[in-house]
């Protein structure tokens, strides 16, 4: 049926030149990445940028209220072209896109790439696979929980159909993208630890990176997910955004777990899988917070030791209950912004520092531009090297600087060109 809505009203742009542009998260680019693949079926010329384009679809988001801003400036400035407007702002900000322009409004392409079997994805270095739509939380400041409903679970043999498709097409890494990683299958019967083992025995040169999961989705599947972590073609990564390191905080959030749960979920974690990589998100500002709290949540940093921190300042959105609420002023987030972010950085470069100097096997997964790549660890450390070394190569790099979120490398061992895919 979705696939069905999307071709019928992309029909009229049959052999046009289309940029599709797309803002938020890694799930947003599945989205977009099906729209590309329905516009090529259409014999379309997919461009990128709406100066070289015939029509434009914008793939939205609202997760925060600068993003916000930025999409209804964007769409003013595109308001004379033939405009296609998806994503969750048009779900549930239509009225706010009606303001400033007349778009034809789309569908979520979430689940039409399911419908096209048979079809490769247009090639990436980097693949993606949808796992579902969705979530079972209920965070009072969550607005993308409004648009995307509640959760729905892809079955698993179509994920895994999407993996080959990925490592036919030629990417080395793959992302596995939802709303909230582990609860996949929640609702179905199914879980992601049986998910991972089996993409686990899938032939090929590759590496699945798991997505964002929710510490409250974790906890019922934590001792068997520790366990996914170490399964061939899984990247030892996780990202569990935390939110907050305040009880009370994330009482108020609704968040459903407390600090030590995440102590007890990275710790698991580590005992089966020392080097694991860990990244969270970190929201300041929240209504209500106070200097503790704030404190309470640099000193979770400290014990759970993320090597990537992303710190949002808190916005209100429309129809959310937290928007009901007053929080800090606009300086206060600032500086409690800058306070967390500063003590991540003292995190970042402690863990860095035992890392100078040493090799590892890696994983070609990105040429960033002509003469350079990006290669990853087994834990997803990013390395990057000089050389024109196809996507899939495996060889040793030597770590020789640090750059705080990745690495400048060198090559050190015996390199491996990528096999031609078996499947």
């Amino acid at each position: 049926m979705v696939l069905a809505q999307l071709e019928e009203s992309l029909e009229s742009l049959r052999g046009k030149k289309v940029a599709v542009l797309t803002f938020g998260c890694t799930f947003n680019q599945g989205d977009s990445r099906i729209l590309e693949r329905i516009l090529s079926d259409l014999g379309c010329v997919l461009v990128g940028t709406d100066h070289e384009a015939d029509a434009v679809v914008v793939n939205t988001c609202t997760v925060v209220g600068a993003t916000e801003r930025r999409m209804v400036r964007l769409l003013r400035s595109l308001r004379d072209m033939p405009l296609y407007v998806t994503g969750c702002m048009a779900q549930v900000q239509r009225e706010e896109i009606l303001s400033v322009c007349n778009p034809v409004f789309l569908p979520f392409p979430s689940g039409a790439g399911r419908q096209r079997e048979g079809r490769l994805p247009l090639p990436h270095d980097v693949g993606i696979v949808q796992l579902g739509s969705g979530c079972r939380g209920s965070c009072t400041y969550c607005i993308t929980r409004l648009a995307r409903g509640p959760l729905k679970s892809y079955p698993g043999n179509a994920i895994l159909d999407g993996v080959r498709s990925a490592v036919r097409s030629g990417s080395a890494e793959i992302r596995l993208t939802a709303q909230d990683c582990s609860a996949w299958g929640q609702d179905t019967g199914e879980c992601l630890p049986d998910l991972l083992a089996r993409v686990g025995r899938i032939p090929g040169t590759f590496r699945v990176r798991v997505g964002m999961m929710n510490p409250a989705t974790i906890l019922p599947i934590l001792d068997p997910l520790a366990e996914s972590f170490g399964t061939a073609n899984v990247f030892r990564f996780a990202h569990i955004p935390v939110q907050s390191g305040s009880e009370c905080v994330l009482r108020r959030m609704r968040r459903m777990y407390s600090p030590d749960n995440v102590i007890g979920i990275t710790s698991a974690l580590r005992r089966r899988n020392p080097d694991i990589t860990l990244a969270t998100d970190i929201i300041v500002g929240f209504p209500g917070e106070e200097e503790d709290d704030v404190l309470a949540t640099i000193d979770l940093l400290h014990r759970m030791r993320p090597v990537k921190v992303n710190v949002t300042r808190y916005s209100p959105r429309p129809g959310t209950p937290a928007a009901r609420f007053d929080a800090p002023v606009d300086r206060v987030k600032k500086d409690r912004s800058r306070l967390v972010q500063s003590n991540a950085m003292k995190i970042y470069r402690q863990a860095n520092r035992t890392l100078m100097g040493s090799s590892h096997r890696v994983l070609v997964t990105e040429q960033i531009r002509p003469g350079t790549v990006l290669a990853r660890t087994e834990n997803y450390t990013g390395i990057v090297l000089e050389g024109n070394y196809p996507v899939g190569t495996e060889l040793d790099a030597r770590i020789t600087e640090d750059r705080a979120y990745f690495f400048i490398g060198e090559p050190s061992g015996r390199i491996h060109p990528p096999e031609p895919s078996g499947l």
